[in-house]
């Protein structure tokens, strides 16, 4: 099993590898994806505020909480090739590279640019008063590490298209006999 592991800044374009995963069948599995899913369980809000309390609670006192259930279902689907995003400390990265082969897949965008797609974008999740207090919260969990550390790199300033071909040309570098990829199995 190869796992892709899609690290970035919040808005930086880590989505793009979700449309990617969905156009191809790929499994995707995305630790944020796990925080709203209790924040929805639990009747809250979903505001910035409760989704950084939650997140901050899943993580748990190791910080590698949520990453150990998204890497139990990506483990269970059973496909040659897996997507895991959220990952925001090296510890996680880690955790993942002694069960599957990873290569970690950077996304990265101007700080301007990603306030721009988090007031266009308008999640309740997304505030652009809370946008600093969220890229320091992000570092402190350790996301600078896995960025700066990481295997590949999409710089995301151009227009979507690019992106995912960018992201097709490392996927395709990175697995047996770059094949265009289709598998079935779960987007998360």
């Amino acid at each position: 099993m190869k796992i892709f592991i899609i690290v970035g800044m919040p808005a930086s374009g880590k989505n793009i590898a979700r449309q990617y995963t969905e156009s191809r069948g790929l499994p995707y599995f995305a630790t944020g994806d796990l925080v709203r899913r209790e924040v929805s369980r639990r009747g809250l809000e979903p505001n910035a505020e409760n989704m950084g309390r939650i997140s901050t609670e899943l993580r748990g006192k190791d910080g590698q909480g949520v990453t150990r259930l998204a890497l139990s279902a990506a483990l269970e689907a059973l496909s040659p090739v897996v997507f895991l995003e959220g990952m925001r400390s090296w510890p996680e990265i880690e955790l993942i590279r002694r069960q599957a082969d990873a290569v970690v897949v950077a996304f990265l965008a101007p700080r301007e640019t990603r306030l721009r797609r988090i007031i266009s974008r308008g999640r309740p999740d997304d505030s652009p008063e809370h946008f600093q207090e969220r890229d320091f919260r992000e570092i402190d969990y350790g996301a600078a590490v896995p960025v700066a550390l990481a295997d590949e790199y999409i710089l995301n300033r151009g227009g979507m298209e690019e992106a995912l071909r960018a992201l097709d040309e490392i996927v395709k570098r990175r697995t047996t006999g770059g094949e265009p990829l289709a598998c079935g199995g779960p987007v998360v």
